[in-house]
């Protein structure tokens, strides 16, 4: 009986060892954009801001300016947020839903929904973000 939880422990541990990294790199990825998307803007830096975003995107809005423009009009808390913290994620294929929860001007809460897919190169691009007033939480 040892022998044999040795040998599945032998087994499983690469395994599991093997599957965190596996799990979390498209996350930590995905993750890493939002906040340098974040911070660009934070920085006024329509440039880099843009450079996150996708093809589909940057067709919509073919300069960095009127992206720019846009996101500082239809999303205050994105563009100009006070905390900023990840919640759960999802990935489909090449398709990650990451929701990033928002303490925005003014002090209301937001949640937002990042849309990312992958591109060719293996890169991710922000495909779209969808924005949700958060319900005040029980006060504390």
């Amino acid at each position: 009986m040892k022998l044999s939880a040795a040998m599945f422990l032998g087994l499983s541990l690469p395994m599991l060892a093997a599957s965190p990294t596996w799990a979390e790199e498209p996350i930590d990825t995905v993750q890493s954009i939002i906040q340098s998307q974040i911070a660009a803007f934070l920085n006024h830096d329509a440039k880099s801001a843009y450079a996150f975003a996708s093809p589909s995107v940057r067709d919509r809005f073919p300069t960095e300016d009127a992206f720019f423009d846009m996101v500082k009009k239809n999303y205050a808390p994105v563009f100009r947020p006070g905390h900023v913290a990840f919640g759960r994620s999802k990935v489909q294929g090449d398709t990650v839903v990451q929701e990033v929860l928002i303490s925005g001007p003014g002090g209301k809460d937001w949640t937002a929904f990042y849309q990312l897919v992958k591109q060719p190169d293996g890169s991710y691009k922000i495909n779209g973000v969808h924005m949700v007033h958060a319900a005040p939480g029980p006060e504390i």
